[in-house]
């Protein structure tokens, strides 16, 4: 076992669950215990929503809090590739704004091409009406839904908890709710994280505006979406059509704040769209996890954001929180049936085992795919525009058919650029152990 899988925490919570079930014992076993939910899920966005419809369809008794009333808004482009599509509950019917068979891409508004496909790439959606739906289908599998319910911690000993089987999760109203199983899916600033112990390693902000656009514009725009290396390093920008709406954003690292701004300002003027006023401009930290960071705590799970859990390259985020939130119910489940500590933080290593083997190493090759396009925007441009393998690639990716790890397995030249790049990463390590980082940097960049 990796030692970022022994979690301290779990060490110091079954303490306190064994010493709580002594006095329990020396008590009598007299203190009466309220309403316990097999699964309380916190968070009802696509990880939460996916979490409860999972434990719920597996008849267990499930929980869904949410903090804000739904339908809300959510800054995200509202792209639905095909590992989300894979990933929805059965026979949910996705309520696509467009049908994307067509990307412009350009190198900071330069050097634009419109790669085409017969097949759909993938779907966009508006998120208050895609997470509501998600919603109503965590009801219809038998989870409880509670709106307007802020969470402002969980407890795994102490007072409010009855026995060593238990978690408390703690309203914001004072309410105490009980529950054998804990998912935390409250987003990238989320409290379950911080009791979990999530370390993140990369920090973006995304900005975004939703522009309504007259009839006319909206047509140009209709089935085609168009994504533009942007000019900060490793930035990006996106404009995703949903009727007679444009969905218009950038996204950069966290720390370029104005600079990413100048860059929305400048996306949206030179598309022509500056004359249209948005109906909402927003912003939103995104974060990914660091490859160590905990999964669990004792009871408490978490996923989706509030794990860190999506594509460091796209920032891609819906696929990644519907398909750990999925298996985050199905092994809440499995916590909650748990008679101790050990066999609950079996489960949970589980759990984490499921995730890193398959969005954890997903998540390793965005990775690298981030520092290549950082150091290299323009050559993933021209191989994309230029070199159909890559483009093809791209389309496969963007169906479901190809993953990014099979992608470099599977495509020389994906896998020969990031050899190149880890070459060139070994040597600066080695230059700048001996001094003489600088220089060979330099060197490099001539």
């Amino acid at each position: 076992m990796s030692s970022d899988e022994s979690d301290s925490g779990d060490v110091r919570d079954a303490a306190a669950g064994q010493a709580a079930q002594g006095a329990d014992a020396e008590a009598g076993g007299t203190g009466e215990v309220g309403e316990v939910w097999d699964v309380v899920v916190v968070g009802a966005g696509p990880a939460g929503s996916s979490a409860a419809h999972a434990a719920a369809a597996a008849g267990r008794r499930v929980l869904l809090l949410e903090k804000a009333e739904l339908p809300r808004y959510k800054t995200c482009g509202g792209g639905i590739i095909g590992p989300s599509r894979d990933s929805l509950p059965p026979g949910f019917v996705l309520p696509l704004k467009d049908r994307v068979h067509a990307v412009t891409f350009s190198l900071d508004g330069k050097f634009s091409r419109t790669r085409r496909s017969k097949q759909m790439l993938f779907g966009l959606i508006n998120r208050p009406e895609f997470d509501a739906a998600l919603v109503a289908e965590a009801e219809k599998a038998g989870a409880t839904v509670r709106t307007g319910t802020a969470v402002t911690r969980v407890e795994q000993h102490g007072a409010s908890v009855p026995d060593r089987r238990t978690v408390a999760v703690v309203l914001a109203d004072g309410e105490t709710v009980l529950a054998r199983a804990v998912v935390g899916a409250d987003g990238s600033a989320s409290r379950i994280g911080a009791h979990v112990g999530v370390e993140m390693d990369q920090v973006d902000l995304g900005l975004e505006a939703e522009i309504p656009v007259p009839e006319t514009v909206a047509a140009d725009w209709k089935g085609r979406v168009l994504i533009d290396w942007g000019p900060l390093p490793g930035s990006y920008g996106w404009v995703f059509p949903k009727g007679d709406t444009l969905t218009v954003g950038v996204i950069s690292a966290k720390g370029e704040g104005a600079a990413t701004k100048r860059y929305l300002d400048d996306f949206i003027a030179r598309l022509g769209l500056s004359g249209f006023e948005p109906a909402v401009s927003s912003g939103h930290l995104t974060r990914c996890r660091k490859p160590g960071s905990p999964l669990s705590r004792g009871r408490v799970l978490v996923a989706g954001d509030a794990a860190g859990l999506l594509e460091p390259w796209t920032r891609e985020g819906i696929s990644f929180a519907l398909r750990s939130g999925r298996l985050a119910g199905e092994w809440a489940v499995k916590i909650s049936e748990a008679q101790d500590a050990v066999d609950a933080r079996r489960q949970a290593l589980n759990y984490a085992f499921a995730v890193k083997a398959g969005l954890g190493v997903e998540m390793g090759v965005g990775k690298r795919m981030l520092e290549l396009f950082e150091a290299k925007p323009g050559l993933l441009h021209a191989a994309i525009t230029g070199f159909r393998p890559a483009w093809l690639a791209f389309a496969r990716i963007a169906r479901g058919s190809l993953t990014l790890a099979e992608m470099v397995r599977t495509y020389p030249l994906a896998r020969k650029a990031l050899h190149v790049l880890d070459a060139r990463q070994a040597r600066s390590r080695a230059g700048a152990e001996t001094g003489t980082g600088t220089e060979t940097g330099a060197g490099e960049q001539g």
